[in-house]
């Protein structure tokens, strides 16, 4: 039933109401999309960091070869050790109190010419739509460092 105003145009009244609350919906979703996302970069930066702190306490363990050789100096560096150290660095720093299941991933180890690299993962739990993702998000972050000798 459509009601006429006095004018003979048809009123609408309550409609407005629905167009709001529809706008108001749609808000509330992009903003929890929006605070969502950025707390998981903003984890993701901090992992990232842990992983460069990591990679150069790694980098620094390394042993010095060729030192009385005719040729010039190098590093060398051992996955053991670099995994060792990253150990270190991590429990050094606490964060695996900071971070929900931080874990040194594969990948983390020595490369060639005295590079060392760390392989970081941990868990992230974006606020507000957490219901939807209880286990959380998987991140990762992977940091190089390289040790160099000069005189």
């Amino acid at each position: 039933m459509t009601v006429v105003s006095s004018s003979g145009h048809p009123r609408e009244d309550g409609q407005v109401t629905v167009l709001i609350l529809g706008f108001v919906l749609l808000s509330l979703l992009l903003a929890s999309v929006v605070i969502g996302a950025s707390a998981i970069y903003l984890e993701r930066k901090k992992l990232l960091s842990l992983a460069d702190g990591a990679a150069l306490a790694a980098a620094d363990s390394y042993t010095a070869g060729d030192i009385g050789g005719s040729g010039t100096p190098s590093t060398s560096l051992v996955d053991g050790r670099v995994l060792a150290a990253t150990g270190s660095y991590l429990d050094a720093s606490n964060a695996f109190s900071r971070h929900d299941q931080l874990a040194v991933a594969a990948g983390t180890g020595s490369e060639p010419g005295g590079t060392a690299v760390v392989v970081l993962t941990a868990v992230a739990h974006p606020p507000m739509v957490s219901f939807l993702l209880p286990e959380g998000i998987l991140i990762e972050a992977r940091s190089t460092a390289r040790s160099r000798l000069t005189q």
